[in-house]
């Protein structure tokens, strides 16, 4: 049976950066002339007025300190509150494919891999462009890929069950080379007028190439092992899609946008993440100590430190559990491989880590790898 590895990661980051002290000067402008527009209602305590944000804030509750994003202006600007990206004409490439064009490049580049050696790709992200053509099969048009293509959605562990999907077609004979890509314009979906969650997303965009360990170029990744879990939560929930012209009366509502119960999602994800890692540690045969590194999802320091300290039984250390969420914040599917792809090269053959995910549904991945 054919070995599915990791021959490569790709990664492309927007120009543009947003710092906190940026974003809370915006909101913190947006709160008081809300306040100032509906001071009659406050007064009359038919509404509680708009608290500000702050620095401290954001950096206790998240650990985030800037995030990149497609659109700076529009974000940052109290009669927007939001990115503003201009719909393209069909015959363009859409943005997001565009952005998984980029990421994808870089990967193949990496591989030393030619586009028309890759057999499908996978487009496993948070947030689609649209319903239909697949994004997947737009990236697959513009690298002059053959094969299929497809997308796939499971929010922040998107990439994670895609690189499964993927191991799955090299095992089974149905591909040799599957590239997954990872395009994230998380701030699209963010409401930058929510106090409690307006820093937590970044914009950016991923890639991975699975491929047949017979295939594939030296100094490639081995992977252990998968596994996937799923379990029912409404505590991280989206509600915008296409019926929702069918109830024009919620078009427009909070919970068309990101909308979370944070110390919920805290409380249930942690452990359950923590158990999952450990059992499939065991079920490799595998000890926590043998792993060099975690790289984990990146939503929120505080999260991923309880997470590795239940996994290692100590407090893990930025080598052992490196953090890129101060600088990109949380871009979904992409946190995880973006950690691999910026902290990974340090690592001699027979050392081992594992690219974990966990986000809405819930949902969480484990992929166990090893450098050859």
């Amino acid at each position: 049976m054919p070995s599915p590895v990791i021959s490569a990661t790709g990664l492309w980051t927007p120009p543009n950066s947003i710092s906190n002290a940026e974003l809370v000067e915006s909101y913190n402008a947006w709160a008081d002339s809300w306040n100032l527009e509906n001071a009659a209602d406050i007064s009359s305590g038919l509404l509680e007025p708009k608290p500000h944000s702050s620095v401290e804030f954001i950096e206790k509750a998240s650990g985030i300190k800037a995030r990149y994003v497609i659109d700076k202006e529009g974000v940052l600007d109290p009669d927007i509150m939001t990115p503003r990206i201009p719909e393209r004409p069909n015959d363009q490439i859409s943005v997001l494919a565009e952005m998984a064009v980029l990421a994808a490049r870089d990967a193949l580049k990496r591989a030393g891999r030619d586009p028309r050696d890759v057999d499908a790709v996978i487009c496993a992200a948070s947030n689609m462009q649209r319903a239909y053509p697949a994004m997947a099969i737009e990236v697959q048009d513009a690298l002059g890929i053959q094969g299929f293509a497809f997308d796939m959605n499971v929010a922040c562990s998107s990439a994670t069950f895609g690189i499964q999907t993927a191991a799955d077609f090299i095992r089974s004979g149905n591909a040799r080379s599957v590239l997954v890509v990872n395009p994230e314009i998380c701030s699209g979906h963010l409401n930058f007028t929510d106090r409690d969650s307006h820093f937590i997303f970044g914009d950016v965009a991923t890639a991975i190439l699975v491929e047949d360990e017979a295939f594939a170029p030296a100094g490639h990744w081995k992977i252990l092992g998968t596994k996937l879990k799923t379990q029912f939560s409404n505590n991280i929930r989206n509600n915008f899609g296409f019926l929702n012209r069918a109830a024009p009366d919620g078009i427009g509502a909070p919970d068309k946008l990101f909308v979370q119960e944070g110390r919920k999602v805290f409380k249930e994800v942690v452990p359950m993440v923590a158990e999952m890692i450990t059992a499939h540690l065991g079920e490799l045969g595998l000890k926590a100590a043998e792993l060099k590194r975690m790289w984990l999802h990146q939503a929120n320091a505080n999260m991923n430190r309880l997470i590795s300290s239940k996994v290692l039984g100590h407090e893990a250390s930025e080598a052992e559990s490196p953090t890129v969420l101060d600088t990109y914040a949380n871009t979904s599917s992409a946190g995880s491989i973006i950690a691999f792809h910026l902290h990974s090269e340090d690592f001699s053959p027979g050392e081992k880590g594992l690219i974990c995910s966990f986000g809405a549904g819930y949902s969480a991945g484990t992929v166990f790898v090893e450098r050859t």
